[in-house]
């Protein structure tokens, strides 16, 4: 058995992908596998998945990296939620916060309990008020706390907002210290074994070859080995999600420190807002066929809440993913596995999940069938879920007041994503596969948010009398307003506890 173990891993690229797949293995594997990360000074990474969500902290926990002393390092701030402004239609905006909404009684989920209340009382107590995360969000306050007083109600659940770039330097460091070799250079040609297709060595500019047993494809969107090499094909999802082209840029911070990411909509897509502590993240994700780059460009440049730091960064994309994300003995991750607009923040949650994946799969140098296709078929469907939750986003959009939202209004979603929103429709119940990124929380705040209204509650809410229905809510947004009223803000929590010396 020991003569079929994997020994060497060749690690194509570098930046997030590629220095959290050599840390994970680092950690993991220890002194049994030799770890080689290629990449080149001359070739830049796209250095925008500024956001994140709270499964970013599972990762950080099993390298053992101390949060605050991260938080420091890569400029970062606390991030409650996602606020979406102007989906719906201008001027209408919420909030898809991290961590629970309202608690379940009995059998039922909070939103027939909810519902029942908003039916009762022509409209009631926005969902938000039931949410923790969502009310500090609001108030710009933080906290580190597991639960709210001494009840049932969960504490906070939170990610990060942070500086990718230092992110995956500090990564790189980590995994040094832990004998992962890094090796400068461009790569001008990959070496197939002539008998099974198999990746037997890359070819270096300087002429030096590198083998290895297992290679992960970290080289963003051209797919040096997976694509380039091996062919792997790609599925295009521009049906769904048309957008594809962005311009990035950094501003001067403003205040206050928001602990949430923005997402504004804009006439041909949608500007997303990160703030970090010494500097803001600004994007403009946009569709070419509504919108030339100059116009895109433009608008981003005069919707910043801060002087621009620089001229704005283009770049192109397509939205869809690999129709082999391993093939043979290559595992493709990050942006070479495929592309999503980083609507939700999944960008860096990707990354550690074909990490986490191929860890749990990791082969031998047999590369047995039945192993790369359960990687596959796993990957793949985290894939789907993704894209579907965010065609929702754009599916229920009211506005028609551009050619580009009369056009997602009109769009066909994906049969899971159609499924999912008839049946929240009709009775108000969300149903969450195994497994999947996005909890019933997630469903029920977008959905709601987007106006998306169920047509009943469950009648199991009804045998609760009104009095204990009131005092049921009525205690929950107690106990939220009372355990945000005891929050430090924002900003103080960050000067308290991790503020950065490089800012």
């Amino acid at each position: 058995m020991s003569l079929s173990r994997i020994r060497s891993v060749v690690i194509v690229g570098g930046g997030t992908a590629g220095w959290m797949a050599a840390a994970v293995l680092s950690r993991a594997m220890g002194e049994s596998l030799d770890i080689q990360v290629v990449e080149s000074d001359a070739i830049g990474t796209i250095g925008v998945g500024e956001s994140t969500i709270p499964q970013i902290r599972n990762v950080n926990q099993f390298l053992g990296i101390d949060e605050d002393a991260m938080l420091r390092a890569t400029n970062a701030t606390f991030k409650l939620a996602i606020q979406f402004n102007d989906w719906v239609r201008p001027g209408h905006s919420y909030l898809h916060a991290f961590g629970d909404v309202g608690l379940p009684l009995g059998p039922l989920p909070f939103q027939h309990y909810w519902l029942r209340q908003r039916a009762a009382q022509a409209g009631g107590e926005e969902l938000a008020a039931y949410s923790l995360n969502a009310t500090a969000a609001k108030a710009c306050r933080m906290a580190r706390i597991e639960k709210v007083g001494t009840g049932p109600l969960a504490g906070m659940k939170y990610a990060f907002q942070f500086d990718a770039g230092l992110y995956g330097r500090m990564l790189r460091t980590y995994s040094e210290q832990r004998g992962v070799k890094r090796r400068e250079g461009r790569i001008v040609d990959v070496r197939l074994r002539g008998e099974d297709g198999f990746i037997e060595a890359i070819a270096l500019e300087s002429g030096a070859s590198i083998a290895g047993d297992l290679f992960i494809d970290c080289s963003g969107f051209r797919g040096l080995l997976i694509e380039g090499a091996l062919e792997s094909g790609f599925e295009d999802w521009r049906e769904w999600l048309p957008c594809d082209r962005a311009f990035a840029v950094g501003s001067v911070p403003s205040s206050p420190m928001r602990p949430y990411t923005q997402a504004n909509a804009r006439p041909a897509g949608w500007q997303w807002r990160i703030p970090l502590q010494h500097r803001t993240g600004n994007g403009h994700v946009y569709c070419s066929e509504f919108m030339s780059d100059d116009q895109a460009a433009a608008i981003l440049l005069g919707s910043l809440d801060g002087a621009a730091l620089a001229d704005p960064r283009p770049l192109r994309f397509t939205a869809g993913v690999r129709r082999r994300i391993w093939s043979r003995n290559c595992v493709a991750i990050g942006l070479a596995a495929g592309f999503l607009e980083p609507l939700e923040s999944t960008a860096i949650h990707l990354i550690q999940s074909g990490i986490s994946r191929l860890l749990s799969l990791f082969p031998d140098r047999g590369f047995d069938p039945a192993v790369i296709d359960e990687y596959n078929r796993n990957v793949r469907k985290e894939y789907e879920q993704v894209r579907d939750f965010l065609v929702l986003h754009y599916r229920t959009t009211e506005r028609r007041d551009t050619p580009f939202w009369q056009r997602c209004a009109a769009l066909s979603p994906p049969e899971a994503l159609r499924h999912k929103m008839e049946l929240f429709t009709a009775t108000g119940q969300i149903f969450r596969e195994a497994e999947e990124i996005f909890t019933e929380q997630s469903w029920l705040q977008v959905m709601v948010g987007q106006g998306i209204l169920p047509r009943r509650h469950h009648p199991l809410a009804d045998n609760l009398p009104q009095e204990k229905l009131d005092e049921f809510l009525g205690g929950i947004r107690a106990l939220i307003g009372n355990a945000v009223e005891k929050m430090s803000t924002h900003e103080h929590f960050i000067a308290e506890h991790c503020a950065a010396t490089n800012t």
